[in-house]
């Protein structure tokens, strides 16, 4: 069957930047999956996707003319269901075979479907026409587009009444086989060969397409627009390079900005501004962040990575001389920069310390009041947290940094940039007087934002981060604002998540429910229900997700978890010793019978004594068990006291061979009262010395 190459685009009005990536690879990828489900292209078929601001296109390769002939199975019913005694078609079975179109009785098949035999029938079902299924694919592509939010405007085909919903005006449509249109419609538009490219640089005002192959060539050459996202954010980022090593800098590096700005141009040209020097006595975040968030500019940096006073802009016009160009942007961004200077002048009039107390008119949850009474209580739990940690120098740094922590909030450059929290907190600390422990506390306190964001820098920012992230999973969840499937509106999964890297990265000697308990006792009496138990799980929910994304096994992780370590620093430890475990011979029985040894002691009614009574040992297999435990125990004892898990298990391994005699020979619920209360002592004991670490049995298949 004949192939050619497929082009479909739909040419819109700008498109939503910050979307625009995502847009383009699911219109390309849906597409591209319902023609090869539906038999037109091969599972191998290359795609190429195309996304520009006013555009989303697809090429795929080798698509067929019609899709082959698929040879149809189906099950009808029971075979004495569809045949009477003497072979011939029941009224059942006839009845079926009309509701299915066929007329008369065709040849059919026995097949054995269980227990019966049932009748089956084979047809050859026609393949889908490529205009059948482009239709039915591009539908799909354009219903399954990741868009927030659509628009509704007039259906260009209609009488005035008639309208369209799409995340923009759509103008025009291209379905090129070959170099044949395929006529398709969508958003009351008719498939054509003609779309526009730039709208001030195109050599032509309308592009004729040849072919679905020519399509990113005749669109470059005649419509000036690079019509590949991925080849066109490229193309940006060479120019920055080229344009900073002119200068003997360097562009900041930030990958979100560069989809934005691919998303923004059709054909980049990157050119190079300045503003004035006076401005750099402004912290350079506030700098580079309205650069970034107002005028999409990629700052400049030094060879020491400080930040200079020019930028780079990317324009989508590519003019003789561009000096107008450049002077309109530097126009532009010098009233953002002196606003900037501005508030970091105001700011510093008013010590961050005289802020405080207007916290106490910023509501924070109308369950849980203001940010000042969110503040005593950051305070509270970074001073427990403190004292834990180190010494009254210590809490007294952290009880400081707590109380600062949020007065960066009512200054004039964070309500203008509220990203910069902390961060100006930090700077206005600083101006302040106050020692850097303090003032990089205030700025870390927030950390980590996000993952792989770095940890607080010092101890007394971790005390503080550690409060501020416990205090808010302690109030929503004593309110009962839980995270439900998708939804987490306060980022408590990664207020979790923070708590745990801090712990386990900071190795903090820190008992989770001590640290849970006193975030909860932060807070006024009657305010929040008791949740700690309930914080507790959603901590350890998140850390056995960590550890799996680490590369240990469901079972490994289960096995260390389910015992609640109270010590979150330690699961690493733990959890290598159990892998080390598991790897030994003797690992599969020993599981195998703590799993057992667990199960027997679960059924016992009432308490089970720990002592053995070395008289009652009848059987040989219990007294060889009993002396290889006395033995053993010792020596696992001393390297868990140690801090070597592994060691500790290892040691355990020794003791495969007594525990499978004993169970081969030895009977627990022996009808004697004396040696089954005796033998469920020893089982009692080899099962405490068996998980200090983990509960083996997990690993258990």
């Amino acid at each position: 069957m004949s192939t050619n190459n497929l082009l479909i685009e739909l040419f819109v009005e700008e498109l939503p930047p910050k979307s625009l990536k995502k847009l383009g690879e699911s219109f390309a990828q849906t597409l591209s999956a319902s023609l090869k489900a539906q038999g037109l292209a091969s599972a191998e078929a290359q795609i190429t996707s195309f996304a520009s601001p006013r555009r989303l296109a697809v090429h795929v390769e080798a698509v067929a003319i019609q899709a082959a002939d698929k040879l149809v199975t189906q099950k009808l019913m029971p075979v004495k269901v569809g045949l009477d005694a003497e072979g011939k078609a029941t009224p059942a079975l006839l009845k079926k075979l009309a509701s299915l179109g066929i007329e008369g009785v065709p040849a059919l098949k026995t097949v054995m479907d269980g227990k019966a035999e049932a009748l089956y029938f084979d047809s050859l079902l026609s393949g889908v026409k490529l205009q059948e299924g482009l239709q039915r694919a591009l539908n799909e592509a354009l219903a399954r587009l990741p868009i927030a939010r659509v628009m509704t405007y007039p259906d260009p085909t209609g009488d005035g009444w008639a309208t369209v919903n799409f995340v923009r005006p759509a103008h025009s449509l291209v379905a090129l086989y070959g170099n044949e249109i395929v006529p398709v419609a969508a958003l009351g538009l008719t498939a054509g060969n003609t779309t526009k490219g730039h709208r001030f640089e195109a050599a032509v005002e309308t592009i004729m397409l040849k072919d679905a192959d020519s399509y990113a060539q005749q669109l470059e050459t005649e419509g000036a627009v690079i019509a590949s996202f991925a080849q066109r954010r490229a193309e940006i980022v060479r120019q920055l390079n080229m344009a900073a090593a002119k200068e003997g800098l360097t562009p900041i590096e930030d990958e979100a900005l560069l989809d934005e700005v691919t998303a923004l141009v059709e054909r980049p040209n990157v050119l190079t501004g300045t503003f004035e020097m006076a401005y750099l006595e402004v912290p350079p975040e506030c700098l580079i962040l309205t650069m970034k968030a107002n005028q999409k500019y990629f700052p400049l940096l030094d060879a020491q990575g400080k930040l200079t006073n020019k930028f780079l802009i990317v324009s989508n016009i590519t003019p003789k001389d561009a000096s107008l160009v450049i002077q309109g942007n530097e126009r532009v961004v010098r009233p953002r920069l002196a606003d900037a200077k501005f508030f970091f002048d105001q700011d510093r009039k008013k010590p961050l310390d005289a802020r405080v107390l207007g916290l106490a008119r910023v509501v924070y949850h109308n369950k849980l009041g203001t940010q000042g009474e969110r503040v005593e209580r950051v305070q509270a739990i970074a001073r427990a947290i403190a004292r834990q940690l180190g010494g009254d120098e210590l809490v007294r740094a952290a009880d400081q940094a707590a109380l600062l922590a949020k007065a960066d909030l009512l200054t004039d450059m964070v309500g203008e940039f509220p990203e910069l929290q902390g961060i100006m907190g930090r700077y206005y600390a600083q101006c302040d007087g106050l020692s850097d422990e303090v003032a990089y506390a205030i700025e870390d306190h927030y950390k980590p934002r996000f993952a792989g964001d770095a940890l607080p820098r010092n101890q007394t920012g971790v005390c503080v981060a550690l409060a501020d992230k416990l205090e808010t999973l302690a109030g929503m969840f004593g309110i009962g604002q839980i995270p439900t499937g998708d939804r987490d509106p306060f980022a408590l999964r990664r207020h979790a998540l923070g708590v745990i890297r801090m712990l386990i990265e900071k190795q903090l000697p820190l008992n989770l429910v001590d640290l849970i308990g006193s975030a909860f006792a932060g807070f006024a009496s009657g305010l929040l229900n008791n949740a700690q138990v309930e914080v507790a799980t959603f901590i350890y929910e998140r850390l056995s997700g960590m550890m799996k994304e680490q590369g240990y096994t469901a079972n490994e992780v289960e096995a260390v978890l389910c015992m609640n370590p109270a010590q979150i620093y330690l699961v690493p430890v733990q959890l290598e010793a159990v892998r080390a475990f598991a790897a030994l011979p003797e690992a599969a029985a020993l599981a195998a019978a703590n799993k057992r040894v667990g199960n027997i002691l679960k059924k016992v009614e009432g308490d089970i004594s720990g002592n053995v009574n070395d008289a009652l040992l009848a059987e040989p297999a219990e007294q060889a068990l009993h002396l290889a435990l006395a033995q053993i125990a010792p020596l696992a004892d001393a390297a868990f006291l140690a801090g070597d898990y592994t060691a500790h298990l290892q040691a355990l391994a020794a003791l495969r061979v007594p525990v499978d005699a004993f169970f081969d020979s030895v009977m627990v619920n022996a009808d004697n009262p004396a040696l089954r209360a005796n033998r469920l002592g020893l089982l009692a004991q080899l099962h405490q010395a068996m998980n200090r670490v983990a509960d083996l049995s997990r690993l258990a298949a």
